[in-house]
């Protein structure tokens, strides 16, 4: 039973490996998850996914695998599928002494599953409502958007709340790295990129070194104390407004929502479609309070990553061409801006929250990742991953 689960985690691109499913092996010999099917999927889960991003994939295939009776065919399968012990113990743990006799009511636990077993041999086709078949709607025992007080929801969505067990729920959906990010995402990718140093004064017990020079001072009390420890990574955020980067704001957001709070030593400035001579911070008054381009190439030092966000979608001569800009009079083409930035900061990458797909459909895009060098990621936790990797090389 295990090497196809294994089997199934693999299609669903879970990078599980067969030493990990030994491992699993091994503590389910040992008794680390005996006659229960969540100390089960707890103990796979811990076993087979190493990293939290994988979470919503796992939880889609082990829903897969274990819950998807709708398409056994054949007999015995349903303990093939769902070891009836398991079944058993966890739909008895969970039941309330009044829901027990509800259950004994029907004949028990035994003739509730020789039920189903049944109607799944017998059954040729999709039923709905009635009050026998496996379907939807109705007051069969089985099945699902429809009312038993003692049934086992099979597919679909809860409703009543009734159901004996409900075996695909699903809780980490957010952390696939294929959706777009959440702040909390952002943060733990974001949190990557933290180098630590310590500055300033002394003001932090450095427990170890007290320890030692307390042994060595034969007993008496010798206080070490180091200086705080800060995060000593430097960013420069430069975000697209306005125009097609409008879909986008929510992510903007929080994005920046996030570095704010991981990064001590933070800059941002906004720019329109690509970089030229000027930049701002503040959107309202930026006809009024624009700063120069090359007042930042010379006030932040090297040692700056430096992150673009944008869509890169625009006409090709807003990059290629002088007074291509669509909002002003451009007297130097934005690819020399950007060359700019590229020469000053070798740290520099561009996230795109556009999806990737449609990369190769704006010729734009094409033109700043090629001067990119290739460094332009989606905005997704792997997108982010692999941004922040290249930033910390």
């Amino acid at each position: 039973m295990l090497i196809d689960f294994f089997g199934e985690l693999r299609k669903a691109r879970v990078p599980a490996t067969l030493k990990e499913l030994l491992s699993l092996l091994e503590a389910i010999e040992a008794g680390f998850a005996f006659a229960d099917l969540e100390e089960f999927y707890l103990l796979s889960r811990t076993c087979l996914v190493k990293d939290e991003k994988y979470f919503d994939r796992f939880d889609r295939a082990f829903g897969a695998y274990f819950s998807n009776l709708t398409e056994l065919e054949g007999e015995g399968l349903v303990e093939a599928l769902i070891p009836e012990d398991w079944l058993r113990a966890d739909f008895l743990k969970q039941l309330s002494d009044e829901e027990k006799a509800k259950i004994e009511s029907l004949g028990g636990f035994d003739k509730l599953m020789e039920t189903l077993k049944q109607r799944l041999e017998e059954q040729q086709k999709r039923h709905a409502g009635g009050n026998k078949w496996i379907g939807t709607g109705g007051t069969s025992p089985f099945g699902h958007s429809g009312y038993n007080p003692e049934g086992i929801r099979i597919g679909g969505e809860s409703r009543n709340k009734r159901a004996v067990k409900v075996w695909e729920k699903r809780q980490f959906r957010d952390l696939d790295d294929s959706v777009e990010l959440g702040t909390r995402n952002i943060k733990v990718a974001l949190r990557k990129l933290r180098k630590f140093a310590r500055t300033g004064a002394a003001e932090e017990l450095d427990l170890d070194d007290t320890i030692r020079s307390t042994a060595n001072n034969a007993g008496y009390l010798d206080l070490k104390m180091v200086p705080e420890r800060h995060n000593a990574v430097k960013v420069l955020l430069f975000f697209d407004v306005g125009g097609s980067m409008d879909p986008y704001i929510r992510q903007c957001e929080q994005l920046f929502s996030a570095a704010r709070t991981e990064f001590k030593h933070l800059e941002y400035f906004y720019f329109h479609n690509c970089l030229y001579e000027k930049v701002w911070k503040n959107n309202v008054r930026r006809q009024s309070e624009s700063i120069p381009t090359y007042d930042l190439l010379h006030t932040y030092g090297p040692d700056y990553r430096v992150i673009f966000i944008g869509d890169a979608s625009m006409s090709p001569y807003e990059i290629a061409y002088a007074h291509g800009s669509v909002e002003h009079w451009n007297e130097e083409p934005g690819q020399v801006w950007l060359q700019r930035v590229l020469d000053t900061w070798d740290k520099c990458i561009w996230l795109n929250p556009m999806a990737e797909q449609y990369w190769n459909y704006t010729q734009s895009i094409g033109m700043i990742r090629k001067q990119f060098e290739g460094r332009m990621y989606p905005l997704t936790l792997e997108g982010m991953e692999q941004g922040i990797k290249t930033l910390s090389r």
